[in-house]
């Protein structure tokens, strides 16, 4: 492993544990977690190594991720709450998906954009990614149209499909469609924010290796 990705590596790790930590406290009455709001930074994570060490190096910080993840899920459902374990399977499966998948699609777009203004190919990236991601967590883990392995999977997580107003003031709608919404739009503005701390690490590492 080269030692610059280290770095990169423990970042990603850190947010992965952090946000499956993080995402156990509601706020906002319940349609979002602190988890919301670090797991953004994951984005931020594998384009700061794209632009600075290519997509080899990124993917090897997503991999790293994606393992942690799975660590942490198989820690989770062996911790027993009230109606089951703390990471239900489908929620597991849900997360490791969207992941894993929505990463990747970051390293790809970012490819494909990456010449130009400095910050259109993270931007860019991440919005792809972080809708594919929402998109994938949310419909794998709770909606009703995506049949999981068995009945006692589903209902594990059959609470998301009650009915609820949306964004707490809106008409009736699946619950999980208002925390995919509330979700998405935390990640949209962490995007932009994002930008700042990306110029700021790639010039400096970019310094370092000068």
């Amino acid at each position: 492993m080269n030692r610059t990705h280290l770095p990169g590596i423990l970042a990603m790790a850190a947010i992965v544990v952090a946000s499956n930590i993080l995402v156990q406290f509601l706020i906002l009455d319940g349609i979002l977690t602190w988890g919301a709001f670090t797991y953004p930074l994951a984005f931020l994570v594998t384009d700061v190594m794209n632009r600075v060490y290519g997509a080899p190096a990124a993917r090897r910080v997503v991999l790293a991720g994606f393992v942690t993840g799975v660590i942490c899920s198989l820690v989770g459902s062996q911790i027993m709450l009230e109606f089951g374990p703390a990471v239900p399977l489908r929620i597991a499966v849900a997360s490791g998906t969207a992941f894993l998948v929505a990463q990747l699609v970051d390293i790809t777009t970012f490819n494909a954009v990456r010449g130009g203004a400095w910050w259109r190919a993270p931007l860019v990236s991440t919005l792809v990614g972080s809708v594919l991601d929402t998109a994938l967590f949310f419909s794998i883990a709770f909606a009703g149209f995506v049949p999981f392995f068995s009945a006692a999977a589903d209902a594990q997580t059959a609470w998301a499909q009650d009915p609820a107003p949306f964004l707490t003031m809106g008409p009736m709608v699946p619950l999980w469609v208002t925390l995919a919404v509330a979700d998405w739009m935390v990640k949209l503005l962490l995007a932009l924010v994002a930008l700042i701390p990306f110029r700021v690490i790639v010039s400096s590492l970019r310094a370092q290796a000068a």
